[in-house]
């Protein structure tokens, strides 16, 4: 038996991807485009298409997260073999998107599963109001069956703003979507206690608990080639995903089907959080938000509250303070206790215009049709 095998049967218990109920995939450039041609590796491609049907077929929502526009597109544009300026990237990844996307769709298509091409900014995922729209956008497309590819939008970032590398991406997507299970598909099949390529005594480790500083210190550098992060960019995203409740893992993405080769024991390194998506994504609720305003309800919808109900315009019988949509605010009882607290489906202005009323007036009162709650229960946590 050899020292790995001995390794593996000696771990602990690790999660699994078939316990995922939303599962995005991150594929890096390195394992998506031919260093060589440029072009899209469109059989390995369809081997990873395929495990992500079978994902579906079991009832897992899943979306990806793809980095390879620019590493599609320079070829193209003539720019290969020399180092970008950030309008050249930009140039790049403008043609590069419609190929990958293309590629992408052919894919999917030989399973009859629509695509949907997404790009994001960082400000799309940490400025509230563009947060919440980007998450309903995403939520729709998963309804409707469709699977999200997502991408930075590499055309209009720049240099100071640019999330850098696309493991940090989809782990803020994981965030936002309140996935369960992340899997970050890379040219290494985990982390090591040391770098593999330059010490033959490094040990995989196949499950992290806890982001210590011993942990932080296996990071190594970033590989050369198309791939922009390495596993210092890794542990970041291992660190946002463990803090919105989602697990996540590190596996070698190189093989055929490497959905499959995780699940049949290849060796990988999972990351385990201490809390389920909704219960962070609530904890960051509660206690990372400053409110903006407060909204005072009736005791009934203060009962329902408490019974783990979405709050209603009909409860609400005042609004105080300014806020937006999507603002923290605070949930008052007539007798001034703090019955809650969460995020705000409508503006001040546009909330009194509609407190008091019934969910089916709104369309009339705001002229157009909104959310039926003032707060959705995914948004709100009961304090009292």
């Amino acid at each position: 038996m050899s020292a790995r095998e001995t390794r593996r049967d000696a771990a602990p218990p690790r999660p699994g991807l078939a316990e995922a109920r939303r599962l995005i995939v991150k594929i890096g450039s390195a394992l998506l485009v031919e260093e060589s041609s440029g072009n899209v590796r469109r059989a390995w491609l369809q081997t990873l298409v395929a495990d992500l049907a079978r994902c579906r077929a079991r009832g897992q929502e899943v979306l990806i997260v793809s980095s390879g526009a620019i590493a599609v597109g320079r070829r193209h544009l003539g720019l290969a073999g020399r180092a970008l300026r950030l309008e050249e990237k930009q140039a790049a990844a403008a043609t590069g998107q419609i190929r990958l996307a293309h590629a992408y769709q052919e894919a999917l298509a030989q399973h009859d599963i629509t695509v949907a091409q997404i790009l994001l900014t960082p400000e799309d995922t940490e400025e509230r109001r563009r947060h919440l729209n980007a998450r309903a956008t995403l939520n729709q497309l998963l309804e409707l069956g469709a699977v999200p590819v997502i991408n930075e939008n590499d055309t209009v970032a720049t240099a100071e703003i640019r999330f850098g590398d696309n493991d940090r991406l989809a782990a803020r997507v994981a965030q936002m979507v309140s996935a369960d299970t992340l899997v970050l598909l890379s040219d290494i099949d985990g982390l090591y206690t040391a770098d593999p390529r330059r010490d033959g005594s490094a040990r995989l480790v196949p499950l992290v608990r806890e982001l210590t500083p011993e942990i932080e210190a296996m990071a190594g550098e970033a590989p050369s080639g198309y791939s922009s992060g390495g596993m210092v960019t890794k542990l970041a995203a291992a660190r946002i995903a463990m803090t919105a409740g989602c697990r996540m893992v590190i596996a070698l993405g190189k093989r055929p089907h490497p959905l499959t080769e995780i699940e049949n024991g290849a060796p990988c390194t999972w990351f385990a959080p201490s809390a389920e998506p909704l219960t962070a994504r609530k904890r960051w609720i509660a206690g990372a938000l400053n409110p903006a305003g407060v909204l005072i309800v009736d005791d009934g919808a203060a009962a329902a509250l408490a019974r783990g109900k979405s709050l209603l315009p009909a409860g609400v019988v005042a609004v105080e303070g300014e806020f937006e949509r999507g603002d923290a605010v605070l949930i008052r009882t007539r007798a001034g206790r703090a019955a809650a607290r969460g995020l705000a489906a409508y503006g001040s202005d546009e909330a009194r215009r509609i407190a008091g009323h019934k969910s089916g007036e709104i369309a009339a009162l705001l002229g157009y049709r909104g959310r039926e709650e003032m707060v959705h229960r995914d948004d709100l946590v009961v304090t009292g």
